[in-house]
């Protein structure tokens, strides 16, 4: 998934517009692989088969019990039967909530699927915006029983399968809809898209840098060490990882401010690679300099 040119431009496309008709369209579902994975105590993740072809969206956190199934996002509503025929060999038991981290469409785009039987959740600017798709060509509505039915504006409190699991509102990190699931007594946090592992993350629509920093400091401020974190994409990580990308989104921030603030073009940073020493991180959707003229507009707003 991270070599292909064509699933970065996907990728990109459908972080920055969350459009369920471009990935209908686009996306040859038969070819993608999900597996699970156990986490911690009673969370598992589900992501892609790596290399199996194409682009499943976000990765998704289920936490199984005797009260039933809860998942944190939902990936995309073609790959539903496939999520279900994974939960099965963790659970008997039905999807009962589905949490959503944020609006874009490689993680709401799933609800479709799940909304007639399970209650969704969600930040409320993540209902808002569901609600007023279809305002431009290409978007499509969503329909009723996709859309989140309890909403949040700071912080909600699930308690389900032995967890009180803590959902959290972030302001302005990687959008500004975007939640945070805690999963105390397993140890696990689910960080949605304001948290992608071991690559540059992307900033959509209502995002900022210093909402991303705040975000993770915050975090890493209040979860034990040990703590495993279940990345919004990328693979499974830790806070030693956490930890490393907040360095680097400070790092690299600091060096874009600087040179706005000296009133050095883009075009210039490009040219000096003034991020050459972080290509490590150009493995996921957005290369190096992808990232600095990102940074670049987000910083210079």
């Amino acid at each position: 998934m991270r070599n292909s040119p064509w699933v970065y431009v996907l990728a990109l496309a459908l972080l920055a517009l969350s459009t369920s008709a471009f990935s209908q369209e686009e996306e040859d579902w038969s070819k993608i692989q999900l597996k699970a994975s156990k986490v911690s105590g009673s969370v598992y993740m589900i992501d892609m088969v790596e290399g199996s072809g194409g682009f499943a969206g976000g990765n998704i956190g289920v936490s199984v019990g005797s009260d039933g199934v809860v998942l944190v996002d939902a990936m995309f509503e073609p790959l539903a039967p496939k999520i279900l025929a994974v939960l099965k060999t963790l659970s008997g038991k039905p999807v009962k909530f589905v949490i959503n981290t944020h609006v874009h469409g490689d993680h709401t785009d799933g609800n479709a699927a799940f909304g007639p039987t399970a209650t969704i959740i969600a930040h409320a600017n993540t209902r808002q915006q569901l609600l007023t798709r279809g305002q431009s060509p290409e978007d499509q509505p969503v329909p009723a029983h996709a859309l989140p039915v309890i909403t949040l504006n700071d912080e909600l409190v699930l308690h389900q399968n032995g967890e009180d699991m803590r959902i959290v509102h972030f302001p302005h990190a990687h959008s500004d809809t975007d939640v945070i699931v805690f999963f105390p007594q397993s140890k696990v946090v689910h960080m949605g898209d304001i948290y992608f592992s071991g690559m540059f993350p992307f900033i959509g629509r209502g995002g900022s840098v210093k909402g991303l920093v705040a975000a993770l400091e915050k975090v890493l401020g209040e979860i034990p060490a040990d703590t495993r974190v279940i990345p919004g994409h990328g693979p499974l990580s830790n806070t030693q990882e956490l930890r490393a990308t907040l360095a680097m989104l400070k790092e690299t921030s600091a060096i874009v401010e600087d040179g706005i603030k000296r009133k050095v073009s883009l075009q210039r940073m490009i040219k000096d690679k003034v991020l050459a020493g972080y290509d490590k991180w150009a493995g996921g959707y957005i290369n190096t300099d992808q990232y600095l003229e990102q940074m670049y507009k987000v910083l210079s707003r």
